[in-house]
């Protein structure tokens, strides 16, 4: 009996549009950029980014489908964000698991000493995605919001909130 995610695997595999050696070149040309992103979704932890973006590139070379209906560079971020919800995700469970039987322990955050950066993890997370996304990677709200898999109307309004408590915390800076 085939499974329904081995039945998934192979639509998104049969689905594909676009040439391996033209898609491993566009993922070469967006890895700055993808990294850049990963570090995002990945709380600033380069370790973690790494993990993340490498399972990304096996999950788009063994087969996702992309088919067109955005920009490659659009399609990708997403794939990268789910793919870190997904990391971050199985690290919760495996934690919550071992505390269980060590008692626990907890860890700080790291923390920045940059002002940018300071005021940036102040935001919410969808704040700050929407933030990174346009500021840092050049693209539009809608963009951004295909990204983050919520609606325009809603990243608008992540987008404008960051905006305004960027500004009240960076001016309280100075």
């Amino acid at each position: 009996m085939t499974c329904h995610m081995d039945l998934l695997a192979d639509s998104l595999i049969a689905s594909r549009t676009m040439p391996r050696a033209e898609l491993e070149h566009e993922l070469e040309q967006l890895h700055p950029a993808s990294f850049a992103w990963a570090l995002q979704c990945c709380r600033r932890n380069r370790d973690d980014a790494e993990e993340v973006l490498q399972n990304t590139y096996v999950t788009v070379l063994d087969g996702a489908s992309f088919d067109g209906r955005s920009s490659l560079k659009t399609w990708l971020f997403g794939v990268i964000r789910r793919k870190a919800i997904g990391y971050y995700r199985g690290r919760a469970i495996r934690r919550a698991l071992l505390l269980r039987f060590d008692g626990g322990s907890k860890h700080s955050p790291v923390q920045t000493h940059d002002d940018l950066a300071g005021a940036l993890m102040q935001l919410a997370q969808r704040q700050r995605e929407v933030i990174e996304l346009v500021f840092y990677h050049d693209l539009t709200v809608e963009e951004a919001a295909a990204i983050m898999d919520v609606g325009v109307g809603s990243a608008r309004v992540h987008y404008d909130r960051a905006k305004k408590k960027l500004r009240v915390l960076l001016e309280a800076k100075s």
